[in-house]
C-alpha cells in the first residue's frame, strides 16, 4: 500500500525543526529546502549521555546545518535534569513511559523555543527513526502545543517518500557519525 504523501499545512513557510542528530535531519532538511520550507534547526538532547557522544552528535548537527547556511541553535545540556525528570523510569523498556516521557520534554523545550522566535510551527526529527513510537512522537507533539500555546505540532512521519533510503545515502556523502543507540544511559544498556 503506497503511503500518502507529505503534507504541508497551509502557510507553512518557516519552521522549527528539532533535531537529534545530523543522519536523521539530513534527509528532512533536504526536504523541507527542497519544498521552501526554511528550517530553524534546534538541536535540544539532554537524554544524551555521555557528555562526550552528547558533543559529537551536537558537532555533526552544526557541521551539517553551516554547510547548508542554516541558522541553528543549540538548546541548552542539563543531564542531571533529565535524569530527575525521568527517575522511577530508568527500568522502562525502549518505546515505553520514559521515552514517551522524553520525547514531551523535548518538545515542550522546542515548542517554547519556536514561540521564542516567532514560529508557529515546530516538528521533530525524531519521526524518523525506525526504533520510535511515532504515536508516541505524536502525542508528545500534541502535549507540548497544547503547553505552550500558539505553537502547531507538525506531525509527519518522516520515515516514507524514500526518505529513510535518501538518509541512509546523505550519511555516507557527509560522512556522519552514525550513533548506535538512542542517546541516553538506560537504551545503551538494552543495546548490549
Amino acid at each position: 500500500m503506497k503511503q500518502p504523501a507529505i503534507i504541508v499545512p497551509e502557510g507553512l513557510h518557516e519552521v522549527l525543526l528539532h533535531a537529534c542528530c545530523a543522519p536523521c535531519s539530513s534527509a528532512i532538511v533536504e526536504w523541507l529546502v527542497q519544498h521552501d520550507i526554511k528550517p530553524t534547526i534546534f538541536y535540544y538532547n539532554p537524554n544524551i549521555f555521555p557528555r562526550e557522544e552528547y558533543e559529537i552528535r551536537k558537532n555533526e548537527s552544526k557541521r551539517h546545518a553551516e554547510s547548508l547556511g542554516l541558522k541553528w541553535i543549540d538548546g541548552d545540556y542539563d543531564h542531571a535534569q533529565w535524569q530527575q525528570d525521568v527517575c522511577g523510569l530508568e527500568g522502562e523498556p525502549e518505546r515505553g513511559k520514559r521515552c514517551e516521557l522524553c520525547f514531551t520534554l523535548r518538545l515542550t523545550v522546542a515548542a517554547k523555543k519556536a514561540k521564542e522566535l516567532g514560529l508557529q510551527y515546530f516538528t521533530t526529527t525524531l519521526a524518523s527513526s525506525r526504533w520510535k513510537s511515532l504515536e508516541q512522537i505524536e502525542r508528545a507533539g500534541h502535549l507540548a502545543e497544547q503547553t505552550v500555546k500558539e505553537t502547531t505540532f507538525w506531525t509527519q512521519n518522516w520515515r516514507k517518500g524514500g526518505l529513510y533510503e535518501r538518509r541512509n545515502q546523505l550519511l555516507k556523502e557527509y560522512n556522519f557519525y552514525n550513533q548506535q543507540y538512542c542517546g541516553c544511559e538506560f537504551s545503551q544498556r538494552n543495546k548490549s
